[in-house]
């Protein structure tokens, strides 16, 4: 699958049937060993001091339909350790793809 086969898609949660955002807005965290996406950073929500941040990981994504993505938010990891893991030296790598 490539990334173009997912952009444009709506992200909705199917635990509590919210919409997320869009597949454009996200970064993809990908493997560099294998190519494979790893997980999916999601930000969602706007507020003052920003938005909340969402890292759902490939697992937790259990349908992929013409126009929506279903995630499975019990999934979701917590993005500042999903940050440290994929970063060198505490600084991580800026994200393949960027919406």
């Amino acid at each position: 699958m490539r990334y173009s086969d997912l952009a444009g898609k709506e992200i909705i949660a199917v635990d509590e049937g919210i919409r997320l955002g869009v597949v454009d807005h996200t970064d993809l965290v990908i493997n560099a060993r294998t190519g494979e996406v790893d997980s999916v950073i999601i930000p969602y929500g706007r507020r003052l001091w920003g938005s909340r941040v969402v890292v759902i990981p490939w697992r937790g994504i259990t349908k992929i339909g013409r126009d929506f993505l279903i995630v499975d938010l019990s999934t979701a990891k917590d993005y500042s350790d999903t940050m440290r893991r994929i970063g060198e030296g505490g600084r991580p790598h800026k994200p393949l793809f960027s919406g």
